[in-house]
């Protein structure tokens, strides 16, 4: 028997493109983190983590402009339709323009309602409203990139989304050397060079989207873009999605906010371990991304038996990776702190908090794994109802009871949260595909 399946060649020819693509994106956090976690003072570091999560949760929440833009033009795609896969992504593109707009008109009261809500240290609240002013400016890029990589999602290219990221990280690292180590200007100076490489990812993106289709019918495009219904569709049915991601944002959001309650040196490191934790997260997802596709696929075909092979194994590579990612912080439990911050007791905090951070792949991954079936099966409220329930159910009441713990109680709400998404999906995948079941479509 090969130890390979033509199926596990198919998951892997999705996944691992998406992999690469993936964990550039926290390799850069980490790459930020690194060269500021250098400098003199943990304040920028601080600065930059509660501006990040603050700026994290603005543009995350419109997520579904990517995954609404994957499922549409993927329809399009799978009826022969090309031209009304580059009409979605217009669409999409005008929808995003609007939502930066919006971002942008209102970034005085989005940045005094979201920093009274995390409340930063005095000394880090300048720096953390300085950084987050600069790099609102690159909302159009960012949410523009985002119909892009939906839309190659949509027709089965992970290569371009690679391109895209990959190219946009590497010129963000550059400019992180040039302006925080060479111009001296640290927090800020990471923030423009995140916009300045987020507005040229967008130029390589358009410039990919024309190279495929550099004539399209463009009095049928301008009619289309004219039509209302179009733009409701696309927010009516991402709505469970919507409210899903800022409950996730939310955690997130939270998790940094009661680590600066905790003083500056444990918020320094918990942004630190989470960027250590995106790597683990994002290189998972990549199978959420194989479920994804997969699971539309046949279930779209009426083949639940394939169905459930796909999920199966989807679920054993994820299971082998996540062993894999515990396995390697383990052996870097001694090494990665030091690498990453030259501050002694941020550098203590890290290696007194680690085990958590290696319970995380194992918690997290049937969340990642499920999460991409329901998306490639259209069901998406189980994922709304899951997260709500996690949040309100599990995360903030075991944080409010551990507190007494510190960091430590902190810590084991969010592995706690992280687990429970899992768990409570779960059910729901039972009761719809469990021992052969299918649900009406």
């Amino acid at each position: 028997m090969p130890i390979l399946t033509r199926l596990d060649r198919k998951i892997w020819g999705i996944a691992g493109p998406a992999m690469l693509s993936n964990i550039s994106i926290p390799l850069l956090g980490l790459a930020d983190a690194a060269i500021l976690g250098h400098l003199d003072s943990h304040v920028y570091l601080g600065a930059v983590a509660i501006g990040g999560a603050l700026l994290s949760f603005l543009y995350w929440g419109f997520g579904f402009l990517r995954m609404g833009t994957t499922g549409l033009v993927a329809r399009a795609e799978g009826a022969g339709n090309t031209e009304e896969g580059v009409v979605v992504l217009a669409r999409s593109t005008v929808l995003a323009l609007g939502i930066a707009a919006l971002i942008i008109c209102l970034h005085p009261l989005l940045l005094g309602v979201g920093f009274a809500l995390m409340n930063p240290a005095p000394e880090i609240l300048p720096l953390a409203e300085s950084y987050a002013r600069l790099r609102l400016f690159s909302a159009p890029a960012v949410l523009t990139t985002y119909a892009v990589v939906g839309w190659c999602i949509g027709r089965q290219d992970t290569r371009r989304p690679l391109l895209i990221v990959v190219t946009t990280n590497i010129l963000n690292i550059l400019l992180d050397f040039v302006l925080v180590l060479g111009m001296g200007m640290n927090s800020d100076g990471a923030a423009l060079a995140t916009v300045i490489a987020e507005y040229c990812g967008l130029a390589l993106a358009l410039w990919l989207v024309w190279r495929a289709h550099p004539t399209p019918a463009w009095g049928r495009l301008g009619a289309q873009l004219r039509r209302v219904g179009g733009y409701r569709a696309l927010l009516r049915s991402n709505w469970h999605l919507f409210i899903r991601t800022i409950c996730l944002l939310a955690a997130f959001a939270f998790f940094t906010a009661a680590g600066d309650k905790l003083g500056a040196d444990i918020l320094a490191a918990n942004a630190l371990m989470l960027q250590l934790l995106m790597f683990c997260a994002h290189a998972l997802d990549g199978f959420a991304f194989a479920a994804e596709g997969l699971s539309g696929q046949l279930l779209g075909a009426d083949d639940s038996a394939g169905f459930r092979a796909s999920v199966a194994r989807c679920a054993r590579w994820c299971g082998f990776t996540a062993v894999g990612l515990t396995l390697m912080l383990l052996a870097g439990w001694g090494v990665l702190p030091a690498w990453l911050t030259s501050l002694p007791a941020v550098r203590a905090a890290m290696t007194a908090h680690w085990p958590w951070l290696l319970l995380m792949p194992l918690a997290a991954g049937p969340s990642y794994l499920l999460d991409g079936v329901f998306i490639g099966t259209a069901e998406t409220r189980p994922m709304m109802v899951s997260m709500l329930l996690s949040t309100l159910l599990v995360y903030l009441p075991l944080w409010f009871l551990t507190r007494g713990w510190g960091n430590h109680g902190l810590w084991l709400a969010f592995v706690a949260f992280n687990a429970a998404r899992g768990a409570t999906l779960y059910p729901a995948w039972y009761r719809r595909w469990g021992r052969g079941r299918r649900q009406a479509q």
